[in-house]
């Protein structure tokens, strides 16, 4: 195998070679002007970060300050295109080490590996049947959503994706000279494609734009990897048990949000949400078709070589009569699988057309095992036919509707439309008005009543009518695409069980639930709770108790299987108590209702609301799986992947592959070794989780007295930051602020992280984990060695501190300090940026204490190498926005090249950190 350094020089080749490239379209496209002013800004910031030296660092600043378009825009531009060149080279070098891995001869196994996760079940002896029930209880859904959308426009994806594709042909060892010279111009030519391209949004997006971005996706990658993941497992089980037949269910699904999530964004009606599921069943339905085309020319075995089945001979003879006309019909008579296939395409192509075609995509599925199963009885029984079995995979996995929409929308909005119509109807005047108890009262008897409520729609104003349009709609979804076409409704702000009894109340006016005359219950949709406050997570356990103790309730949780699935909301609760607190928080939330479920016999799955940066929860798959209660992982694990994390992870199929991969290794052996333990069964102490509720306490403490009690953080973080600058950038179809306001709790925290991540402060992600940290291991001179312990030994403190180390990492205040001129009170801005810096180190210095490093993360030095490799390209992004905003800042009249340029740097700083927010 290559060793890491040559590996990592490989990668550095790469660089180099991209950054040639950027050079020479500089000194084209610019002159030479251009190019030499961006080396003297790199080689600068390169040395100050090697030997900071103070003179140097000002007449830096001054050069950068003094720039004058247009040069200033091509040189924000350059850094920006470096970035996104490096990221290609980033990705095609995880690739590259995949391949490494996979090329070894001598039983070496790729870490977060499937291989890996069934070679681990080996060694620990399991039964059979242990590893199948382990098997059978594997669950991961990843749900992709929209914001923040991809900050980087489709045709610079395109673009990036074209440029992997050409770096991964260098590695061919036949190259030749001839080949060599080919994918140098291809590449020269691509990286020109870059820099000639436009890479800001003139419009905003719309929902369905970001409908068809999320589509692209699926489109390009997960359409194949996805089966492909389940093939892997079912090949590594027969590798290790070459005597066992192994059932591999479909345990990883993708959904979306997309189209769905109505939560403070007007724009997501109905009618879009509609759309959505016909945009999304048009994909799936061309995907079918084209992979059921390839298996006509290769299934073209004749009655006259082979035996085939005679039940598929009959359906093939009473279908071509039910649905072909006589020149429809495959010509050649003895073809029995082409005849079935022309019949199969002709029923796929009247999908929701006409009664040709197939209702249901269980019809699809039968008539294609009907063919594999003839075709594999004159098969030799150890070579398995697995094109037709990955088409049937997918079928199974994505059935007409490709993903599952969830719909989400604010406990408010339920509430008003629910008052609204009692009113109506004289059972209460005041509804909203009403104590918790009085609602629940309420609900439970209009629950159990079988009549409907609203009569004439006539009485209701629009918000109602729009609310109880979006149930009708999911009841009408049910019939067109299918049940799992919409399974989950999610309140977001849950504070109380009336928010998701006023749900079901609304189900029931639809349709969707149903109370039968003879007592039994009919209920087609999950009502699931989001709770996203740290408040919320307290409350959770009493919130969901309340309701599993209702009767009305456990009808329609007996009617949807014993199962529940609850939200948790990463990111307000970062905002509202701090990242280690609202971790800590969300731990314990899951815990006590997974115990408190157990004793109804309630199977929970658990959503993870994460977001792609590190202050929304962000971070590897595998690792957020790890860091989960390991008692939670056996009813599944639900996990959004957010609109920015979509084409670092999905963009290219090796990639996606690889992401996917190290996910569900990690659940299942997660899962495995759960299932051994099940008495003590939680791999953590009950002193750890002592210390960290003591830590948790500090450290929210510290928090809440910079963002909540002191009366100038607003104004400081307002000033100091990109906030107002963001909402230009175009990046997603939602306003940035729930109702329009100015109020902090109505700021959304994608842009309350995305301008801290800007501006390099970075404090949702690490802010005042240091005095908690800190306060606890001075306290007791045995303590530090317990947080030691911790994190040599729970999954969930190492995932936190290791997080709170890449913060760090990436944050930089020396690069921070410049944003404090912004600020138009100094005596404002030096307190609090003293506040930062302080706790800052503090932090700093206890990680290290924690994990013995030097520096921090030691213990990864690829990433840590990443990093250190992009700040100096960052520096003068950072330097030309503080720049360029307070130019904008000073000016009376609003300036469109002024703005353009800072959006140039937000977007070039995003791509530098790899977050948006």
């Amino acid at each position: 195998m290559i060793e890491v350094a040559d590996s990592n020089s490989l990668l550095r080749n790469d660089v180099k070679k991209l950054g040639n490239i950027l050079g020479e379209i500089l000194v084209h496209q610019g002159g030479i002007s251009l190019f030499n002013k961006v080396e003297e800004i790199r080689e600068t910031t390169k040395n100050l970060r090697k030997n900071y030296d103070d003179e140097a660092y000002k007449s830096l600043k001054g050069e950068i300050s003094n720039l004058k378009p247009p040069l200033r825009q091509q040189v924000i531009r350059a850094f920006s295109i470096y970035f996104h060149l490096v990221n290609i080279a980033e990705q095609n070098h995880r690739v590259r080490r995949r391949r490494q891995y996979q090329l070894q001869e001598n039983g070496v196994v790729q870490p977060v590996s499937i291989e890996s996760a069934v070679a681990t079940i080996k060694e620990h002896k399991f039964s059979d049947e242990g590893i199948q029930q382990v098997l059978n209880d594997l669950s991961i859904e990843l749900i992709i959503t929209a914001h923040p959308t991809e900050a980087t426009k489709r045709t610079v994806l395109e673009i990036q994706k074209r440029i992997s594709i050409i770096l991964q042909g260098y590695d061919n060892p036949l190259l030749t000279k001839k080949e060599r010279k080919r994918l140098d111009e291809s590449l020269f030519n691509e990286v020109t494609s870059l820099w000639q391209t436009d890479e800001l949004r003139h419009r905003k997006p719309t929902v369905l734009d970001e409908v068809k971005n999320g589509l692209y996706y699926f489109n390009e990658t997960l359409f194949e990897v996805l089966p492909d993941i389940h093939q892997e497992l079912e090949d590594q089980l027969e590798n290790y048990y070459p005597d066992n037949k192994w059932s591999v269910p479909n345990f990883l699904h993708f959904g979306s949000w997309i189209g769905g999530d109505r939560d403070g964004n007007p724009n997501v009606t109905p009618e879009v949400t509609w759309e959505t599921l016909n945009l999304q069943r048009q994909l799936v339905i061309k995907k079918y078709d084209k992979a059921i085309v390839e298996l006509m020319k290769r299934f073209g075995q004749s009655t006259t070589r082979v035996e085939i089945n005679e039940q598929l001979i009959q359906s093939v003879e009473q279908d071509e009569q039910a649905y072909m006309e006589t020149s429809e019909v495959w010509p050649v008579d003895a073809e029995i699988y082409r005849r079935k296939f022309a019949i199969m395409l002709k029923r796929l192509r009247h999908v929701g057309k006409s009664e040709v075609g197939y209702k249901k995509s269980e019809e699809l599925l039968n008539d294609l095992v009907l063919v594999k199963d003839s075709a594999e009885n004159h098969q030799p029984s150890h070579h398995k036919l697995k094109t037709i079995r990955k088409l049937i995979r997918q079928i199974q996995l994505f059935g007409f509707h490709l993903a599952t929409l969830d719909i989400r929308n604010h406990s408010g909005e339920h509430e008003a439309a629910i008052t609204e119509i009692l009113k109506v109807v004289n059972i209460t005047d005041n509804y909203a008005g009403l104590s918790e108890d009085e609602k629940v009262s309420v609900l439970k008897d209009v629950l159990k009543n079988p009549r409907p409520l609203m009569l004439l729609e006539d009485d209701y104003t629009k918000e109602t009518l729009e609310i109880f349009k979006v149930f009708k709609m999911i009841k009408k979804a049910h019939s067109e695409f299918g049940s799992r076409s919409i399974e989950v409704y999610l309140v977001s702000m849950t504070q109380s069980p009336s928010d998701l009894l006023e749900v079901l109340v609304l189900a029931k006016e639809a349709g969707i639930y149903r109370l039968h005359a003879d007592g039994t219950v009919e209920s087609n949709l999950h009502v699931a709770p989001l709770l996203e406050t740290v408040d919320d997570l307290v409350a959770g356990p009493k919130i969901m108790k309340t309701l599993f103790e209702m009767d009305v309730y456990r009808n329609h949780i007996n009617e949807r299987g014993n199962h529940q699935e609850i939200m948790l909301g990463y990111s307000d609760g970062s905002k509202d108590g701090g990242t280690l607190t609202a971790n800590w928080k969300l731990f314990k939330a899951q815990q006590e209702i997974h115990e408190m479920a157990k004793e109804f016999n309630i199977a929970l799955k658990f959503f993870h609301g994460r977001g792609g940066s590190l202050g929304r929860g962000g971070g590897p798959l595998n690792r957020s799986i790890l860091s989960q209660p390991a008692e939670t992982l056996g009813d599944g694990v639900k996990i959004t992947e957010q609109g920015e994390v979509l084409s670092s992870r999905y963009l290219l199929g090796d990639i996606a592959y690889r992401n996917l991969e190290q996910a569900a290794s990690a659940l299942l052996e997660a899962s495995a070794k759960a299932s051994l333990n099940t008495e003590k069964g939680h791999f953590r102490e009950p002193e750890w989780e002592d210390a960290m509720e003591e830590i948790s306490t500090y450290s929210l403490k510290k928090y809440q007295s910079l963002v909540f009690e002191d009366k100038d953080f607003l104004t400081y973080f307002k000033q100091a930051t990109p906030l107002g600058e963001l909402g230009a950038l175009n990046i997603g179809s939602r306003p940035m602020s729930r109702k329009g306001s100015q109020r902090f709790e109505d700021l959304r925290a994608i842009p309350w992280v995305f301008a801290w991540t800007q501006s390099r402060q970075m404090i949702p992600a690490w802010f005042a984990a240091g005095t908690g940290l800190e306060t606890f291991a001075t306290a007791s001179e045995d303590n530090l060695k317990l947080l030691q312990d911790m994190y040599k030994k729970w999954p969930f403190f190492q995932s936190t501190i290791n997080n709170l180390q890449m913060a760090l990492l990436k944050a930089d205040l020396t690069t921070a300090k410049e944003y404090i001129k912004l600020v138009e009170d100094k005596t404002i801005a030096d307190r609090i940026f003293d506040n930062i810096s302080s706790e800052y180190k503090q932090t700093k210095d206890i990680l290290l204490l924690i994990t013995g490093n030097q520096e921090l993360l030691d213990h990864t030095p690829n990433i840590q190498e990443s990093v250190y490799r992009r700040n100096p390209y960052v520096d003068p992004l950072n330097f030309l926005q503080v720049d360029l905003i307070q130019k904008m800042r000073q000016s009376e009249e609003q300036s469109e090249e002024l703005l353009t340029e800072v959006l140039l740097t937000i977007s070039g700083v995003a791509a530098g950190l790899v977050n948006t927010g």
